[in-house]
């Protein structure tokens, strides 16, 4: 009995001894192979990484290893991928402002309780912004959000216990209140039904158009405060018309401008008004677009006439065309409403016109349509 236990034991002696001198002799040859480790490791597999022969490896630092943190990459490989969940930036510009459509009065709502097929209701908004409902009463909707008026709905029927948790729509039908007014120089002006944002130029082009007297300034008031203006310049190059080409909402009032009108009278061969193009025009431009002075004019002895004020009177100033043309005297800029008159070379001998009778002249081209 005691010759098996005595093997065991000695065994076991000769086992621990044979680990310790083995042990020993690996120190004392100066391997530099790591010690027996007493814990196990499975080897890992061996598989082609994806980030060989050129691929990409995202790895997760150290740091972040535990708390699904974001993530890294290698030199050379991918930029960095952030962690499944996060909310990436929007870029600029890229998606149309937030807006929500008002009810107003004149519009047409269908109101329903779903599971209810007896309650499907069609009422339009009177003109204080109320509606009448069966069970519901009176309710003002006006000023509200299709959502709001659901819940303010729901609200009146689940309190005088009509229907155990109804679920109302509301679904504006008829936007009447919920167009684009444009006015001033466009070829067809009036209202324009467009529930949402929508750019300028489109709102314009749904008007025809602006006219050939337009001017380069288009004033927007906005639905939320119609007591300030918005102020915009025409600009229909690739890169400014990106800045001009503003939102406007349903609600606003668009209106353009009409652009200035130079006049040119007197001994020239196309006498006339003519359009200020950009709100600019000089002397020399009016007087190329009225094709220049006849023969017998008096270029040195032109005339100037404009008016200071809306209530002030017109000014005259004598202006030396000759000068100008052979560029001895630098040209000028007119303002909307100028006259240039141009008088004959015997004007002085003949009896010399009068500011009165020039008026008189750019009166009658207003009137029977000599300004384009």
């Amino acid at each position: 009995m005691s010759c098996p236990h005595i093997s065991k034991t000695q065994a076991f002696v000769v086992s621990i001894t044979f680990l310790l001198s083995g042990a020993a002799s690996l120190a004392q040859a100066g391997s530099t192979q790591s010690p027996v480790s007493t814990v196990r490791v499975a080897p890992l597999p061996n598989l082609i990484a994806p980030g060989q022969n050129g691929a990409a490896v995202h790895v997760i630092s150290a740091e972040h290893s535990g708390g699904g943190g974001p993530t890294g990459s290698v030199p050379g490989g991918d930029a960095a991928v952030p962690p499944p969940g996060t909310a990436l930036p929007t870029p600029a510009g890229s998606g149309e402002p937030s807006f929500e459509i008002l009810i107003g009065p004149g519009d047409l709502l269908e109101v329903s309780v779903y599971g209810a097929p007896d309650y499907i209701k069609q009422v339009r908004v009177g003109s204080t912004g109320e509606i009448t409902l069966p069970l519901a009463g009176t309710v003002k909707v006006g000023g509200l959000t299709p959502d709001k008026a659901e819940a303010l709905i729901t609200q009146r029927l689940s309190d005088g216990h009509f229907f155990n948790d109804p679920r109302v729509s509301v679904l504006d039908k008829e936007f009447v209140t919920q167009g684009i007014s444009v006015l001033g120089e466009v070829q067809k002006p009036g209202v324009y039904q467009m529930p949402g944002p929508r750019k300028l130029f489109d709102a314009l082009s749904a008007a025809g158009g602006t006219t050939p007297r337009a001017g380069n300034t288009v004033s927007v008031l906005r639905r939320s405060d119609s007591q300030k203006s918005e102020n915009v310049s025409l600009v229909y190059d690739d890169k400014s018309s990106k800045l001009t080409n503003i939102y406007v909402y349903p609600g606003d009032t668009v209106l353009v401008s009409k652009a200035g009108v130079v006049y040119v009278v007197g001994d020239v061969r196309l006498p006339g008004g003519f359009v200020m193009e950009n709100s600019h025009m000089s002397i020399l431009q009016a007087y190329a677009m009225a094709q220049g002075a006849n023969s017998t004019a008096a270029l040195d002895r032109a005339q100037l006439i404009r008016k200071a004020g809306p209530d002030s009177h017109p000014q005259e100033s004598l202006i030396s065309l000759k000068s100008i043309l052979s560029a001895k005297s630098p040209d000028i800029n007119l303002q909307p409403d100028d006259i240039l008159f141009v008088p004959m070379s015997g004007a002085k001998a003949a009896g010399r016109r009068t500011i009165e009778a020039i008026l008189q002249t750019v009166s009658g081209m207003a009137v029977y349509g000599r300004v384009p």
